[in-house]
């Protein structure tokens, strides 16, 4: 993992946080010998980020097709308005919908993307209708179905 130049964070941060990016729940005294360094130090360092906000929390990967999610579809949203005031309203809208996974404001011809997770295209078409369509200032949607997931890393 490369940091930021000029950064406060060393290579052994920047190990610290690719192993924990991808084994979350690994002990602290595992994750002291993967990179090199006792435990306290580890635990310190470990504690800094956390608290600096580097490290925003721990979760677990979910297997999305035993929970009857794995329908992804991304879909593309303009809006009517672009004020601060019409942007607020659709962002706090949009974070009241729990099948909609990720919001991103996008600089194009469209507005924002966001990627959605439903049980199949059915429920999809539901929503798409009657949630997202009724999202404030949302004038037109195009939709992209995902085929196959290649690659979903975080890092």
């Amino acid at each position: 993992m490369d940091l930021p130049e000029g950064s406060q964070f060393d290579q052994v941060d920047a190990r610290i946080l690719t192993v924990l990016a991808q084994h979350g729940r690994i002990t602290v005294t595992d994750l002291s010998e993967k990179v090199g360094l006792s435990k306290t130090p580890c635990l310190v360092r470990m504690r800094r980020m956390e608290e600096q906000g580097l490290i925003r929390g721990y979760r677990a990967v979910l297997d999305m097709e035993m929970l009857e999610r794995a329908h992804i579809a991304f879909v593309q949203v303009t809006l009517s308005d672009s004020t601060t005031h019409a942007l607020d309203r659709f962002n706090a809208a949009v974070r009241k919908v729990a099948e909609i996974e990720q919001c991103h404001m996008i600089a194009s011809s469209f507005d924002y993307l966001l990627k959605v997770r439903t049980r199949d295209i059915a429920e999809y078409r539901r929503l798409l209708g009657e949630t997202i369509a009724a999202l404030p200032h949302v004038i037109q949607t195009s939709t992209f179905v995902a085929m196959e997931t290649v690659k979903d890393d975080p890092l």
